[in-house]
Order: C-alpha cells, then structure tokens, then sequence
C-alpha cells in the first residue's frame, strides 16, 4: 500500500545537516533549472531517470528522502515513484524551493556548489599558490624548466588543454608528480576549466610535501581565455602507466601523513561487509582508480569514483549527506589524499588498508539494479521498425527519444522527436498525433520505464520500445538525422557550464568567475557546511 506523503520543514532539514544525520535532500528538476537555484546540500536527481539512478545514488531504502521541485507538478509524482521502488521514509519539502527561500534558506547557483565553495574556501584559508595566464604563458615561451598538469577528466582534457600540457586527473597529481618532475627545480602548474580542481589539486601537491615550486593556473582555462591565449584541442598526452616503486612508496606516505592529519579513519575488508549488512546506516563504497583500472578488476559491491572527480562531485556520487564513505585503491596514495579531502568536507570517511590483490576479482562495470517496468513491455526491433516506417501511411508511427537534447542533436533516428520523460505531456502536444508510439534512448533502459505514462498522456494509444535503442537502429545502419530539429521539449536536461566547450561569451566565463568569488560569503550565510581546512 501506498504510504501517505508527509511534509519536511526547512527548519528539520537543517538540523540533520547540523547534526550531521543522514538526509538526501533532492532536486527532482531537470539540471538547468537545478542549477539556476537550489539549496547547498541538494542533490539532482531529475523525475525521468529515477529507476535508473536511485538505486545506486541512494542504496538504503530507509533513507530519509526529502523530495522538492519549484512548482513544477513533479515533486509528489518523483516521491510516489520513489515509494513504489521501495523506500520508505520519503516527504516533500514544505513549500518547496520558494518554501526554503521564504524560510531564509541560502539559495546557490550552478552545480557541485559543496565542492567548489569548498574550494573556494582551501584557497581563502592556505592562500594556495597561483600564476596569472599571462605569467604561465611567458614560462612556456621562455622554454622554462615547467610542467603543466591537467586536473580534469581527460574527456574534459581533450575538449581543450593548455599547450603542451600532460592530463593527470586529480586523485593521480600525488601519485604521479614525483615521476613527472623528478628534479625539485622543476616548475609545476595544475590547471582545470576554471577554479575548483586548480586549488586542489596544487594544494594537494602542497599538502604532500611535493619538493618543486607548485602553482595552481589562476582561473584554469576560463582565465587563460580571458587573457587572449590559444589553448590546444584533441591532445592526447598521459603519464607512462608504470610508476617507479620509489615514487609508488613516497607517494603512498606522504597521502598517508595528510590522510592521518585530516582525521581519515581505516577500515579492513571485514568492517565493510559488516556495515553493509547494517540498517540504518548507508555505506558508499568507492574504489578512486581511474575507471580503466575499476574495469579491469575491483572489490564486489564497489563503485568507480576517480578521485578527482568524487572530491568535485560529491553531490552525485553521495547525495545521501552523512552517510559513511569507505575508499579503496591499490597503491596507498590515491584513495588517503582522496580521503584526506572528503574529512575536511565533513564527511565520515574511512580508507580501506590490506586489501589483497585477488580481492579485486570483479571486472568490467559495477551491476545495475534496474526495477522492473510497472507495463508489460512490447519491443519492437529496428528493422522491423523500419520496414513498417516504409509501408504504413505517414504519420501512423512517432518516434519518441528519450536520450539527452545534446545526444539528439548530435544524432538520431530519422524523424524521431526529442522529449523529456518528466515532460511527457507538453511533449505529446507537440507531436503530431499517431495511432503508434516507438520510444527510444541510447539502448532503451530508460525508454521502458516510460510506456505507461505515453500511454496515459495519448490517450490510450499503441506504445512500442526500440529493442536495443538508437545505438541498435545506428549499428543496423538505418537511416539518421543530425541537428535541432524535432524539439519537443526544451533542451534543459543539461546545463551550459561556462567552464566547458570552446565557444562560451566572455561575459559568461567573467560571471562565472565572479560567482565563484562569492562562495566563501554564502558558504558563511548558509551555515550547514561544517567544513574544515587543515
């Protein structure tokens, strides 16, 4: 039976975050709108992938879950769903977003705001070095004796890159740095697209006692643009896989020391299995290599996080705030400096130790717990989708794609239209009326979650999934389409970082900076952060 929806105050959210008990407060908007204002501890979890995504962001079914949107209509729909998954202390936020900013909540923009006021916050406390662009650009041309290391993803890194530089994501710098600049003279810079990962990863550096002159570039990319610089695109340089033992070991004390000093607590293979057996309790289990290793082997019930990336994405990767985060790597460097981190962050977090080599006999990607679909499903395969497309009278079959506005606009099934699954309605409105509907995303996981409410919303009409998705219609080589064309609904699923692509207005990347400025400020006026700086 259907538990009834109960209301959680503004007031009773703050002090779990206070008390440091476990909430997963949740933004169940689009990520545009998420990012044009939420609460500093929210999570994003839009309506239309919570089949795919609670499960594994949120793995208690206990959690308390507080669920709220702006208005929307999609704040009860997202908490009823989440009850028929099977969780159990689900309520809505009283008066949703405005509720919380009526209640004097501090409202943030963008996305990962812990992460980067956190940031923002290391720099303001250990004034963490930095070089202007135009400076870093005069020791590149004076063929000086520096590094460059980009702290990004390497996707992020191959989008565009300061010239000559090595892509070192951010849980690697310690690790690595030593074999990359082996003489102490040697000049390092750490850059991202903007702030965030600059500071971190120089001060991790710093932290570690890396011997050479270390230096964030000041404002990544974004400041590099700024100053009228080139950056170079689809570069593709990396470190040699294989570390020295020397630097291996060095790196492994050194995160060690700032790991024990941040408070990080060590955990064995026993205590794990122990806590996830617990109720009452969510435990996240993260293994911060970098997903090429996590692939090739990892510990049962483990999750890849790389290092860099769960230090920036806290918000995604734990959305439950005050949960328990056990780390685990294979080299000792990694997962402490990680951890080291997340303590100063305020979360509880523990680093595994002692974990043999054959304890790491999962391979390929963590399993996903996928519900079963509320409707019977009925497939229809690409080709025989096709041939019904060329025999049947025009306008008797729409096809609907699920998939994100950017992988839509890159490619899609000829004649498909874009929609939003939490838009479904507005959507159909949109779409010339047929007799059938064929739903569609990248393999159709998410398609076939979605049949019921195609169903409700036409009216009753015939509602198909694509077998295998658009990835089964590309590889049959039936025919595609490319561009903005057969919209929907509004591209919101994504926000545009200022940070990210190559053809942002300079008064975005200023913005962006500005705002970024700011944090320290609100992270004060909000109050719930219990962040710490060693």
């Amino acid at each position: 039976m259907t538990r009834p929806l109960t209301f959680t105050t503004t007031a009773q959210v703050r002090e779990h975050l206070l008390a440091r008990r476990e909430i997963a407060l949740l933004d169940v908007r689009e990520e545009d709108p998420f990012a044009q204002g939420h609460p500093l501890f929210a999570a994003n979890l839009p309506l239309g992938r919570i089949e795919l995504d609670a499960r594994s962001r949120i793995p208690r079914r206990d959690t308390a879950i507080v669920i709220y949107d702006n208005g929307e209509g999609l704040a009860e729909t997202a908490a009823r769903r989440l009850q028929s998954l099977g969780y159990t202390d689900v309520s809505l936020l009283e008066g949703g977003l405005q509720g919380w900013r009526d209640a004097g909540g501090e409202i943030f923009i963008d996305v990962n705001v812990p992460s980067k006021s956190f940031g923002e916050l290391v720099e303001a406390q250990r004034h963490t070095p930095s070089l202007p662009a135009e400076e870093v650009q005069a020791l590149l041309d004076a063929k000086a004796d520096v590094v460059v290391l980009d702290a990004r993803r390497f996707d992020e890194y191959q989008t565009m890159n300061i010239p000559g530089s090595t892509s070192v994501p951010g849980a690697e710098l310690v690790l690595r740095a030593r074999a990359l600049a082996p003489d102490p003279a040697t000049r390092i810079i750490v850059n991202c697209a903007g702030r965030t990962r600059s500071i971190i990863g120089t001060q991790s550096l710093v932290n570690a006692g890396i011997p050479n002159p270390v230096a964030a570039l000041r404002n990544g990319t974004i400041g590099w643009t700024l100053a009228g610089q080139s950056l170079e695109h689809g570069a593709d340089r990396r470190p040699p896989p294989d570390i020295p033992p020397g630097v291996r070991e060095a790196a492994a004390r050194a995160a060690r020391e700032v790991a024990d000093r941040a408070g990080v607590q060590r955990a064995s293979l026993a205590d794990v299995t122990r806590w996830q057996g617990e109720s009452g309790r969510t435990t996240y289990l993260f293994d911060v290599r970098t997903p090429e290793e996590f692939a090739a082997g990892h510990l049962p019930g483990s999750r890849s996080a790389p290092g860099g990336q769960l230090v920036q994405e806290t918000d995604v990767s734990a959305p439950v705030r005050g949960a328990r985060i056990v780390l685990v790597d294979d080299d000792g460097a990694r997962a402490n400096m990680t951890a080291s981190w997340l303590a100063q962050m305020n979360w509880d977090v523990w680093v595994l130790d002692g974990v043999p080599d054959s304890a790491f006999a999962e391979t390929g990607s963590a399993p996903l717990y996928l519900p079963v679909p509320s409707r019977p499903v009925s497939w229809i395969g690409a080709r025989q989708l096709a041939d019904k497309l060329a025999s049947e009278p025009p306008g008797t079959t729409a096809i609907i794609n699920l998939s994100t506005s950017a992988n839509h606009v890159k490619r899609h099934i000829a004649g498909a239209w874009f929609a939003l699954r939490s838009d479904i309605g507005n959507a159909l409105r949109q779409i010339p009326r047929a007799q059938r509907y064929v739903l569609t995303c990248g393999t159709s996981m998410l398609a076939q979650y979605a049949v019921e409410e195609v169903e409700q919303a036409s009216g009753g009409a015939r509602v198909q999934v694509l077998e295998g998705g658009n990835q089964a219609w590309f590889d049959a080589g039936l025919p595609t389409d490319t561009g903005e064309r057969r919209l929907a609904s509004p591209r919101i699923d994504r926000y545009r970082r200022p940070y990210e692509g190559t053809d942002n207005p300079r008064e975005a990347m200023q913005a962006y900076l500005d705002w970024e400025f700011g944090l320290v400020e609100q992270l004060g006026r909000d109050g719930t952060h219990g962040f710490r700086v060693i």
